[in-house]
């Protein structure tokens, strides 16, 4: 299901994670290799392509939701604005949200845009992971040295760190680890 209003979203009382990121992460990629769909999600050298909230039924489990990207895209202060007040809806009114994976793109230092997007995350106290993608672009010690700026640059504000994935759609880095651990959290949920 996709659309533009939270009131649209699905009734039914699935939990959802939620896949954000700035434009051109590798949002889409990352959703078609979880799901082993190579067109689930619609891909794009463009940034900015996800303009509705795309809901996902995975195993009549649980919602895969994938959010319009945040930060830079090629659209109007206008249409931008409204992608804001699409995901803050999103955020703020969405019961069913269970944890929103950020993704950050562990070629480019720690951007401002992500950091208040986990902060305004943090003030919400909505559950959130951070996703490093396209990991396969780097050196082994270049991946380790961005990922200790983007630590040190965490810290600055945050006590402790959420849960960290790295992945690349490319070669499926990560795949086992976040569908783990969706899986816990779903498992966890029942028994309760």
């Amino acid at each position: 299901m996709s659309n533009t209003l939270v009131s649209k979203c699905p009734d039914k009382d699935y939990p959802e994670y939620a896949f954000i990121g700035r434009s051109n992460v590798g949002k889409s990629s990352l959703i078609n290799m979880l799901t082993n769909h190579k067109k689930l999600a619609k891909t794009s050298g463009k940034p900015g392509k996800t303009r509705l909230i795309n809901h996902f039924l995975i195993n009549s489990e649980w919602y895969m939701v994938d959010l319009p990207g945040y930060g830079y895209a090629k659209v109007s202060k206008t249409e931008r604005a409204k992608f804001q007040k699409l995901i803050n809806n999103y955020v703020n009114k969405r019961e069913q949200l269970i944890n929103m994976f950020v993704l950050l793109d562990c070629r480019v230092s720690p951007q401002k845009s992500d950091l208040e997007f986990m902060e305004f995350l943090g003030m919400n106290e909505v559950p959130f992971s951070m996703v490093y993608t396209k990991t396969d672009k780097l050196t082994k010690s270049k991946l380790e040295e961005n990922l200790k700026i983007y630590h040190e640059e965490m810290f600055k504000v945050w006590e402790e760190l959420p849960p960290q994935f790295i992945t690349s759609a490319t070669s499926k880095l990560g795949k086992d680890e976040l569908l783990g651990y969706i899986h816990e959290i779903n498992k966890n949920l029942k028994n309760q």
